[in-house]
């Protein structure tokens, strides 16, 4: 498998021949930025970790470089500050022992210029070496630009594909942007109870982002936990730790299905909701 960039970091922790190590992909997750995986799709991680039929690969869009920083990272450079992401993500593949670990290596202006269609094409055949049956993607209603134009390229990739090598199940997830805003019926609810021993070790790897300024470990931990304990007035906690994710399969699999359109709808399902509940006691 080639890929366009030359900077491009193809990483297998047990060693296994790149081919294998794809093919045995069941779950794959593709972000824009170095920890964007663990905090997103920890549920995938989590079903594949120490298990022998079902393995998980990520890909990471962009080199890390704009990333903010203080403290012991006040000085470096974005070119020492990409090559400290790509360990830490490195780090955390061997850790949640991923299948393969792909970093794509581009800048994110890369990937917001739709008419350059390398990452696109990387993501593509990267999906068809590895045929996994379930993606997290990075959601439509996301508010940061680079997060979003990851997932036009990977929907892009995905839809390129022969309908048998697509995936069968695509979650869109939250980070910049919590999905609690989304009605229950179209919440999908993605269970991160277990292993949060190995939750917290895969978010702190990433202390170029922590030590940096941002205290994502906790904030992670701390959204899982409220998506579980504010999920339902009326019920008993059912689970210690919840991501929220859209069902993004449809979008996946019907090319004609517009991703504003239908992400807008649920924007109106919203709105509706509010509405009628306001409206049934005035």
């Amino acid at each position: 498998m080639k890929l366009h960039n030359q900077d491009a970091d193809l990483f297998i922790p047990d060693q296994t021949p790149i081919a294998k190590a794809l093919a045995r992909t069941s779950h794959l997750a593709i972000g824009a930025h170095q920890d964007d995986l663990e905090f997103f799709a920890f549920h995938g991680i989590g079903q594949c970790y120490a298990s022998a039929e079902k393995w998980f690969t990520g890909i990471v869009c962009t080199n890390g470089s704009g990333s903010p920083r203080q403290g012991p990272y006040q000085g470096v450079t974005d070119e020492e500050m990409q090559a400290i992401r790509l360990q830490e993500q490195r780090k955390a593949a061997v850790i949640g022992e991923y299948a393969a670990m792909i970093q794509l290596g581009y800048a994110s202006s890369n990937l917001k210029d739709s008419s350059n269609k390398n990452p696109g094409a990387d993501i593509a055949s990267i999906l068809a070496a590895a045929r996994p049956e379930v993606v997290y993607l990075h959601n439509p209603a996301d508010k940061h630009d680079s997060h979003i134009t990851t997932l036009l390229r990977s929907l892009e990739a995905i839809r390129s594909l022969p309908a048998e090598l697509r995936p069968r199940q695509a979650w869109g997830c939250e980070i910049w942007r919590s999905l609690d805003w989304l009605c229950d019926e179209d919440k999908e609810l993605l269970p991160c109870s277990e292993r949060t021993n190995l939750q917290a070790a895969l978010n702190g790897v990433f202390d170029s982002q922590i030590s940096g300024g941002k205290r994502y470990d906790l904030a992670v931990m701390g959204r899982r936990l409220a998506n579980a304990t504010f999920l339902d007035p009326h019920l008993t906690d059912q689970e210690t730790g919840l991501t929220y994710a859209m069902d993004l399969s449809a979008v996946i699999q019907d090319e004609n299905l517009d991703l504003v359109d239908y992400t807008l709808g649920l924007v109106d399902k919203l709105k509706g909701d509010i509405r009628s509940r306001l409206e049934k006691f005035l």
